[in-house]
C-alpha cells in the first residue's frame, strides 16, 4: 500500500493558473461580463445559451449569489440580475431580440441612477 508523502502534506497546494489567472479570477471576469445586455446578445447569437453544457455551467456560477463571493463584484445587482434570468430557458431565447436588449440597457440605466 503506497503511502502519503509528510511533504505533501506540509506544502501550501497551489492553485493552478490558466494564462496567468486562478480559475476563479477568470470565473469572476466572466460572470462580471454578464450584466452587459449586449454581450449576453452575443452569446444568444453564437448560440451557446442553447448549448447545454454552458447553460449548466451558468448554474454553475450561481454560487457568486453567495455572500461570501457577492463581495467581489463590481456591479452586484446587475450582474445577479443577469445571472437569473440566464437560468431561464425563455429569456435565454428572447435576449437575441434587440428590443429585449434595449429594455435591459434601460433598466440598468435607471437603476444607476436611482443608486446614486
Amino acid at each position: 500500500m503506497i503511502q502519503p508523502s509528510t511533504a505533501a502534506t506540509t506544502e501550501p497546494v497551489e492553485e493552478s493558473r490558466y494564462g496567468g489567472f486562478t480559475r476563479f479570477e477568470l470565473e469572476l471576469e466572466f460572470v462580471q461580463s454578464l450584466a452587459n445586455p449586449f454581450y449576453l446578445n452575443h452569446l444568444a447569437s453564437q448560440k451557446l445559451l442553447q448549448d447545454p453544457s454552458f447553460v449548466e455551467y451558468l448554474k454553475y456560477l450561481q454560487y457568486f449569489t453567495k455572500p461570501e463571493y457577492v463581495k467581489y463584484l463590481s456591479y452586484p445587482g446587475p450582474t445577479l440580475k443577469a445571472l437569473e434570468l440566464l437560468q431561464q430557458e425563455r429569456f435565454r431565447r428572447d435576449i437575441l431580440s434587440p428590443d429585449v436588449v434595449k429594455r435591459l440597457v434601460e433598466e440598468t440605466v435607471v437603476a444607476s441612477v436611482k443608486n446614486r
